[in-house]
């Protein structure tokens, strides 16, 4: 009972971190005024539906999800991590560069030098992965 009590909770946390990712990027979007480029697209097209499906997984309690969630999750944070080194890193140009509208280097935010929204986008991917990882473990004896 306390395996699932745990599992319950860890799914719990990776449900409000992609809704704060979310909500975040709706914030910075049409609140800020701030125009998506192309790799923040893709990395929205991975993390909506992730809050959705986490929610199912967490009110249903079904683990079984996860066969969605970490994929998404992982591929969610390569292509997150792929655009912060583009902001980055000089002369990182990724595998495509951006094409239409703002241009994938611009850094909208640059909080401490550091934290930029494809940094927090790769935060909330590697801890929706940690957290649904957490919630799968199997109780060591």
């Amino acid at each position: 009972m306390e395996t699932a009590k745990r599992s319950q909770y860890f799914l719990y946390v990776a449900w409000i971190v992609s809704l704060a990712a979310m909500l975040g990027s709706l914030y910075f979007s049409e609140i800020k005024g701030f125009i998506p480029c192309d790799l923040c697209w893709f990395q929205r097209i991975f993390m909506y539906p992730l809050t959705l499906i986490l929610g199912v997984a967490t009110f249903q309690h079904d683990i079984g999800l996860k066969k969605i969630i970490l994929p998404m999750s992982v591929i969610g944070g390569i292509i997150s991590l792929m655009h912060y080194l583009e902001q980055k890193v000089e002369g990182f140009g990724g595998i495509k560069p951006c094409v239409s509208g703002v241009p994938c280097n611009v850094q909208y935010i640059n909080w401490f030098g550091f934290i930029t929204i494809p940094f927090l986008a790769l935060t909330a991917f590697t801890l929706i992965t940690v957290f649904t990882l957490l919630a799968v473990r199997k109780k060591s004896a």
